[in-house]
């Protein structure tokens, strides 16, 4: 029976293992795509709702590295607790800073009725964010509930959270490129906002992951 237990003990150790390195080239690919989309972002136009959306993207980044960190002590339960927690109040912080400042920025930018440039990186990388970024929120929702983390699926929500910034961002610039509506741009940021305000404040109290199994 000892035997018995000490192999299956064992068997789940690789298989979480497993998982664990499963997760770590997730969070690889996420950092490396999230800090290609914010320096395109941030550096390609000024508009207000896309230096937004490369800040969403830079703040990914840094889920990403503390996510990578919280997995290094996967093995210590103590540690992995008290990195999930962590990296829930980093992130939740991080969101709201960002909904405060492009609150700010979209409602001058209305105000004084300042026109963004048209961007067509912008539009592009848009575009290509709105198929990338469910197929990696898919792949870290699995995980998450594989190895029973709560950091892990909460990172998943913020990425398929970009998603939604995608589309919101897309819409933005396209009725800006082919319409003239210059308040489409700020308008989008507007909206932009409660969202990466709520997901913040669910970071900043710690929501847990509801269909996790420890």
């Amino acid at each position: 029976m000892t035997a018995w237990y000490a192999s299956s003990m064992g068997e789940l150790t690789i298989a979480r293992q497993v998982i664990a390195h499963r997760g770590r080239r997730l969070e690889y690919f996420t950092i490396a795509w999230n800090t290609l989309e914010g320096l395109v972002a941030v550096v390609a136009v000024r508009s207000i709702s896309l230096v937004g959306f490369g800040i969403d993207s830079f703040i990914e980044v840094a889920s990403g590295a503390t996510l990578l960190w919280r997995m290094s002590v996967d093995a210590d339960v103590e540690s992995r607790d008290r990195n999930e927690k962590l990296s829930l109040r980093i992130v939740g912080t991080c969101f709201i800073v960002l909904a405060v400042y492009i609150s700010y920025e979209a409602l001058s930018d209305l105000i004084t009725k300042t026109a963004p440039e048209h961007s067509l990186p912008g539009i592009i990388l848009a575009g290509v964010s709105l198929v990338v970024m469910p197929l990696l929120s898919r792949a870290k929702r699995k995980v998450g509930r594989a190895m029973g983390s709560a950091a892990m699926h909460a990172d998943a929500r913020q990425t398929e959270f970009c998603t939604y910034l995608s589309a919101v961002l897309l819409g933005g610039l396209l009725m800006n490129a082919f319409l003239g509506w210059w308040w489409a741009d700020p308008t989008a940021a507007l909206i932009m906002s409660p969202i990466i305000a709520k997901e913040g404040v669910e970071g900043l109290r710690g929501h847990a992951c509801d269909d996790c199994s420890a």
